[in-house]
């Protein structure tokens, strides 16, 4: 039987050592109302999907539809593993790469004030993502593009799964989208907002161009940024100090603490 999503045995092997993956198992019990069955779907490819996956959360349980163990995987990395973790003071939260909403459901479940600007621009994932995020209509806003350190329309490479693809990407399907500069995105939401208290960026494998592209004048209006940064080549902006959960980048503005 295949674990993890038929992740590499090398892979699953340094995943078990790692201290945050511990905690999160720890934390499985209070976060899924049915543990057994989250942990089993989670580990292995076991059960049917779509699947309601119940999660407790601060404003109650939620129960995001998901499509396969690599949407479980996801649940797991943000709800139990707490990888984008935030208090209930982050009222804005940009969320570049969306996917199909779970990491946005966790930002919107932290506070009832929590309002948040979506970026994804798979079809797929955006219908998906308007039906997990359907409860909190009003408090989000999405935009189905891509976002990166340029601006057009350019080929998006997608697999069955959803999980994964992107720019420059090479899978089994293709479509064109609009992508957006991250600067353009930045300034749309500072036009509306005093400022951004989250950045989270997941733009499958253009996470150090994008955001080595953003104007640090923008940046500077930003509190917290998480990216996704499996290879460990960002740089952190100026004025910003890393930490680092997984592969996820923790960046905090020095001036905003």
């Amino acid at each position: 039987m295949s674990l993890l999503g038929d992740r590499p045995l090398g892979f699953v092997a340094r995943e078990a050592v790692r201290p945050s993956n511990w905690v999160a198992l720890a934390r499985m019990p209070s976060r899924y109302p049915r543990f057994l069955d989250g942990a089993r779907r989670y580990f292995t490819p076991a059960g049917t999907y779509p699947y309601r996956c119940e999660i407790r959360t601060p404003l109650g349980t939620v129960a995001p539809e998901l499509h396969s163990q690599h949407d479980m995987i996801t649940v797991n990395e943000i709800f139990c593993r707490e990888d984008y973790r935030v208090n209930a003071g982050a009222e804005v939260v940009v969320d570049i790469g969306s996917n199909i909403g779970i990491s946005a459901l966790y930002f919107l479940t932290r506070s009832a004030a929590t309002r948040l600007w979506l970026y994804e621009p798979v079809p797929q994932n955006v219908e998906r993502l308007r039906g997990n995020l359907r409860r909190f209509e009003g408090r989000w806003r999405l935009d189905q593009s891509a976002v990166a350190d340029r601006e057009g329309e350019e080929v998006f490479s997608i697999e069955p799964s959803g999980r994964y693809g992107g720019l420059g990407a090479t899978h089994s399907e293709s479509i064109r989208v609009r992508v957006r500069h991250i600067d353009g995105v930045l300034a749309e939401v500072l036009q509306a907002e005093s400022r951004i208290d989250v950045l989270k960026l997941d733009a499958e494998g253009v996470e150090a161009r994008t955001l080595a592209a953003a104007s640090p004048e923008l940046l500077s209006r930003v509190r917290l940024i998480f990216a996704e940064d499996i290879t460990g080549e960002i740089e952190p902006p100026p004025g910003f100090a890393g930490s680092r959960r997984a592969s996820v980048l923790r960046l905090a503005n020095r001036a905003a603490s």
